[in-house]
């Protein structure tokens, strides 16, 4: 295939959004991998909920309002500043270790981000992890008011780009992305951090399912929704040799 172009999801996929979890347990100790699960997972269903209802707010604000649930449904009470405190994390999550390698090696291509992130969350995030001198282009799917995986919002990219859906390898970690990408025509590479195997260990090596293995058994397998990857790889590092 002639790729011009590799488009990344950001949450999961570059940046590791379990490295909330730190920030969580110190502003409410003995909560912290509760709170990351529950608010992720709401944080997701929020943005297909709204995108069903045509009720469109931004990331930071569904990120925002899914926080307010978990805490609320856990009986937890909180200060302003110690909200703020979690929130400010979505700016400076941990990259994945092999992500600027990865992304170096993919030059000459061009090289952006998807993501359902609004514009402010998005370019705080790229700057803070050094990512904006290696990326062309950083595109929110605010543009479409629409998140993905709605088809809109893959539009984007050969709007910003220039590029044809099949001249685009098409990145993510999350499956619900990777079924979204591929139904709208893209190249997609699965970033597969669990795999079945592991998942299935996890969930039989104690009686009591973990908040962590519940969220990986949720949200880390594919889906059945009868669209699959055209690559599965480990890790970004991987990338370089399917291309």
């Amino acid at each position: 295939m002639s790729i011009k172009a590799v488009v990344f999801d950001a949450y999961g996929t570059l940046y590791d959004i379990q490295s909330v979890a730190d920030v969580t347990e110190d502003a409410f100790p003995g909560y912290g991998e509760i709170i990351t699960q529950v608010w992720r997972i709401k944080q997701l269903e929020y943005t297909w909920l709204r995108s069903l209802m045509r009720r469109y707010q931004d990331f930071d604000a569904v990120t925002r309002d899914s926080l307010v649930y978990t805490l609320r449904v856990l009986g937890l009470a909180y200060e302003k500043d110690a909200f703020e405190r979690v929130i400010e994390k979505y700016l400076h999550l941990d990259l994945y270790p092999d992500a600027t390698d990865a992304l170096t090696a993919l030059r000459p291509r061009k090289l952006a981000i998807l993501s359902n992130g609004s514009p402010d969350m998005l370019n705080a995030l790229v700057r803070n992890s050094g990512l904006d001198r290696l990326l062309d282009a950083t595109i929110s799917i605010d543009a479409k008011k629409i998140f993905k995986p709605s088809p809109a919002a893959y539009e984007l990219i050969g709007e910003v780009l220039g590029t044809a859906p099949d001249e685009v390898l098409f990145v993510s970690s999350n499956p619900w992305d990777v079924a979204g990408a591929k139904s709208f025509g893209l190249n997609v590479a699965w970033i597969e951090r669990v795999t079945p195997e592991a998942m299935a260990l996890a969930c039989v090596e104690n009686e009591l399912v973990a908040p962590l293995t519940m969220f990986k058994a949720i949200r880390t397998q594919m889906d059945e929704l009868g669209f699959a990857p055209d690559h599965s790889v480990r890790s970004l590092s991987e990338l370089p040799s399917i291309i």
